[in-house]
């Protein structure tokens, strides 16, 4: 087996045990999960308001995520909303109560679990215009041009094909749509022991790009307008000791 596909099948199987357990604990980075053992703690370090959370299923915040997408998506009612890698749901959870029911909010995982996960919070929360695919961010279940905005939280450093994910969403998207992308960069080298290790790549750390490169990889898809809306550096200390590099969590808008 490929080393692509090794480490797609790694984080496979370790984001369906997320899913399985509940919130990530120990195991999972700061750049993913956060140090803080409170999940509104958590929820509200990474730009999730009070309000926001009073609006979905507590179980939907799984401590996964580097930021809220939703926060800066400019959703307005009767969008069609994609979330790439939409674990248990919370930001498809938000995005449907700004489309309302005229619009629709559709997560897709990889991860049988999280999509099991996500259905049952649908049910729990009473989201009628809510829909979860199990799918791949680089071959979405989705119809050409059926989308006004695609949002994404901490999922695309995770792909081996960043060029063929964003891609992807362009090909989704309808004229003049949108992605508003939540994710993590790096500012200088990794370490190539940190490049080659399984748990870095599941840690939302390995598979970072440097943030000229995701920025142009962006525009090599086909968009415009690429720029970041908002942007926090992570203690290096607190990610992984090996680091050289400076990481960045950010939001980056782009228009088809």
């Amino acid at each position: 087996m490929a080393k692509d596909d090794e480490i797609k099948a790694f984080v496979k199987e370790r984001y369906g045990k997320i899913a399985v357990q509940g919130a990530a604990g120990d195991g999972c980075s700061p750049s993913c999960c956060g140090a803080s053992a409170d999940i509104m703690e958590k929820a509200r370090a990474r730009g999730y308001s009070m309000e926001d959370l009073k609006n979905i299923p507590e179980s939907a915040f799984l401590g996964l995520g580097c930021g809220n997408p939703t926060a800066f998506a400019e959703l307005k009612e009767g969008d069609v909303v994609v979330d790439l890698g939409s674990g248990a749901g919370v930001d498809v959870f938000l995005a449907a109560r700004r489309v309302g029911d005229k619009g629709k909010a559709i997560g897709v995982d990889m991860t049988a679990e999280m999509i099991d996960k996500a259905k049952w919070n649908a049910a729990k929360g009473g989201f009628t215009n809510v829909e979860f695919k199990l799918g791949e961010i680089e071959h979405l279940p989705v119809e050409d041009g059926s989308v006004d905005v695609i949002i994404s939280n901490c999922v695309i450093n995770l792909s081996v094909d960043k060029l063929a994910t964003f891609k992807e969403a362009y090909r989704a998207l309808r004229p003049g749509g949108r992605i508003l992308i939540s994710d993590l960069v790096t500012e200088g080298e990794l370490p190539e022991e940190v490049r080659r290790s399984f748990e870095a790549w599941s840690k939302c750390v390995a598979g970072a790009l440097d943030k000229r490169e995701y920025l142009d990889t962006i525009r090599r898809a086909g968009f415009r307008e690429v720029g970041i809306v908002r942007e926090s550096s992570y203690d290096k200390a607190e990610l992984d000791e090996r680091l050289k590099a400076k990481i960045t969590s950010v939001q980056v808008r782009a228009v088809k």
